[in-house]
This record gives structure tokens, sequence and C-alpha cells, in this order.
């Protein structure tokens, strides 16, 4: 059996499914028992467990061939990189105390750099908290995820405009989550051995102008990338409810990514995944 944390999100949900379909034995870790009713009903085993639970955590763990790991943020935390890391701290005593033999952890391109890399520095922690206590640890470095465009799809229906922090003709690495937990599920699958570190990427670069082109041949209108200065950075987030310092650490990793200083630590092994950002697209605007 295979056990997922974060079903209930876009990777998690991508990896049970994957799995699923592979006739996989499947327990999804949700935080209340209507949660895991959809689970469930598709033949998943059920545990119901807090992230602060350390010892329901180590349960749901106990038994399984392996763990699919992710962190999910609390970005209203007033000292959000400490609050991060004490969730950290709590999943990788609970893959101790369970003594599950595999963890594959998802982390982000940039996990291997220690500073100026903004909420990054929460994903670099966990590697280094897990590497410590996994029997064998297989690590996940997605770059950019390509549903990160759909918070903005509001401003892109009434206004024709997609606001973007990042350069509109600067191509950069993008993936669906479909992907990343299609190829987690296959890791999981295949069992790990020893400290493996898997960096991944879309089929294709592409550029903010391209997702406002993707976007308005799917939708029938004209959208324009709209470049937004770093300063707008705190105020946008802080507006979504973010804290002031979880808003600041964003404000940093988009300086970093204009910068060039978030890269993939091994560029000739990344993984590429298949799924095109306009298939992306589609499926989430679908799914609303």
């Amino acid at each position: 059996m295979f056990v997922v944390v974060g079903a209930t999100g876009n990777t998690g949900s991508s990896v049970a499914d994957t799995l699923l379909n592979k006739e996989q034995a499947v327990r999804v870790v949700v935080r209340s028992a209507d949660k895991g009713a959809p689970w469930r009903a598709k033949g998943a085993d059920i545990a119901v467990a807090s992230l602060d639970d350390v010892t329901a955590l180590a349960k749901a763990f106990e038994g399984s061939a392996g763990v699919y790991l992710l962190v999910p943020p609390n970005y209203g935390a007033q000292a959000w990189l400490a609050d991060q890391r004490q969730r950290m701290d709590r999943a990788a005593e609970a893959v101790q105390k369970s003594g599950v033999d595999h963890v594959v952890f998802l982390s982000s391109v940039g996990g291997h750099l220690h500073g100026g890399t903004g909420p990054i520095r929460a994903a670099s922690y966990g590697e280094q908290a897990l590497t410590c206590l996994a029997k064998r640890l297989t690590i996940l470095r997605p770059c950019y995820f390509m549903e990160n465009w759909m918070p903005s799809v509001g401003m892109v229906k009434q206004q024709g405009v997609l606001p973007t922090f990042i350069a509109p003709a600067a191509k950069i690495p993008m993936i669906s989550t479909k992907d990343i937990g299609r190829i987690a599920a296959e890791h999981l699958i295949a069992g790990g051995r020893g400290k493996q570190v898997v960096e991944m990427a879309g089929p294709v670069e592409y550029s903010p102008e391209e997702v406002a082109s993707a976007l308005g041949h799917i939708l029938g209108k004209t959208v324009t990338a709209q470049h937004a200065p770093l300063s707008a950075v705190v105020p946008t987030f802080k507006a979504f409810g973010f804290s002031d310092e979880a808003a600041r650490l964003f404000e940093e990793m988009y300086a970093a990514f204009s910068a060039g200083t978030i890269h993939y630590e091994q560029p000739a092994s990344v993984v590429l995944g298949r799924v095109t950002l306009a298939e992306a697209l589609k499926g989430f605007l679908k799914a609303e």
C-alpha cells in the first residue's frame, strides 16, 4: 500500500489517481472523514490525520511501502518560515516513527540552494530534515506550476489582462501538476534507492505572453500579459491574505527568478513532463 498526503490538492490527487489507475492499494491522509469520502468511493483507504499530529500521521504511514509527502503552507502565519519549518519537522518525525521505507517528497526547483529563494527556503529545509531520517528518499524538484496562472483567470475574463511578475517575453520551465503526480506515483511504485533527486520541467518552456495567448484561445478573447513591478508583489499577496513575511518571501523569490539565481542543480538530467500548457489550462478551466 502507498500513502498519499495532500490528496485533496492538485499534485496529491494526481498521485492517488495514478496509483489507483495502476491498481495499486492507496491510503489517503485527510483532515476530516468527509474530505476522504470521494476517495473511499474510488477504492482508497482513508486515514484522518493532521500534519500537526505526529502520532496520528505516523500511524497513517505505518505498514506502507512508500509515502508521497508534501507539507502544505499556511501563508497567513506571521512567522511563516518558522511555522513551515516546524511543520516539516513534525512530518519528518512521523516518517521516522512510522518506519516507512520510502518517502517521495515534493520540494521545488532550487531546493539545493540555501538562501535568497523566498518560500523555496522551506522546501530546502524539508529536504535536509528528511535526508537525516528517511531510509530511502526521492526528492521531487518541479519548476513553476502551470496551474499557478489560474488565480488570475477572473481578471483575464473581466479585463482581458494577465498580470505577471515575470517578464512577458521570458520563457521559463513550467509543468502541469498532473505530470508531477504521475512521476511521483511512478517513483513510489519503483521503490527508490538511497537518496534520489528528480528535477522536472514541462515538455517545453513557455513565456507569460504564451500563457496569455493560450488563455485567450480557450476563452475566445484577446488576452494581454501585463508586467507588474516587483514592488507590487507584497501588496498583491497581502491582499490575498498572506502575512507580511510570506508576501516578502514571494518578493524575494520573484526577484531571484528575474536575476536567474534559482536554477536546476542537475540541468542535464531534468525529467520532462507530457502535458502541454494548453492541455493544463483547459483541464483546470473545465474543473472550475
